[in-house]
C-alpha cells in the first residue's frame, strides 16, 4: 500500500470511530432526554449520523451507489424535523388564562 492509501485508510477508520462514539452518545441523549425537544433533536442527529456512515462506506468502497440513498435520507430527516418542530410549537404554545378574559354580566365573580 502506498503512503496516500495508508493515510486514506487511517482517516476513514478515524471517521468511523468518531461516528460510532457519536452514535453511542446520541443513544444516551435519546434515553435520558430530559425533554421531548432533546429527543427530537437527537433523532435528527441520528439521521445525520446514518448519512455520514453511508458516506464513509461509499468512500471505503469507492462506490457512488449510496449517494441517492443519502439524498433521500437527508430529505426525510429534514421533513421529519420540521414536522416534529411544528408539533412541539403547537403543543407548547402559551394559552390565555381564563382569568385574563373579560367577564360577562351573567358570570359570577
Amino acid at each position: 500500500m502506498s503512503a496516500p492509501e495508508t493515510v486514506d485508510r487511517v482517516l476513514l477508520t478515524a471517521a468511523v470511530v468518531v461516528l460510532v462514539v457519536a452514535g453511542a452518545g446520541l443513544l444516551g441523549r435519546i434515553w435520558r432526554g430530559p425533554s421531548m425537544l432533546d429527543r427530537a433533536i437527537s433523532l435528527d442527529v441520528c439521521a445525520a449520523l446514518i448519512i455520514a456512515g453511508l458516506g464513509a462506506k461509499s468512500a471505503v468502497a469507492r462506490d457512488a451507489f449510496y449517494f441517492p440513498i443519502m439524498l433521500v435520507l437527508a430529505f426525510l430527516g429534514f421533513t421529519g424535523s420540521v414536522g416534529i418542530a411544528r408539533f412541539i410549537a403547537v403543543r407548547d404554545r402559551p394559552r390565555k388564562a381564563v382569568r385574563d378574559r373579560p367577564r360577562t354580566e351573567e358570570e359570577p365573580e
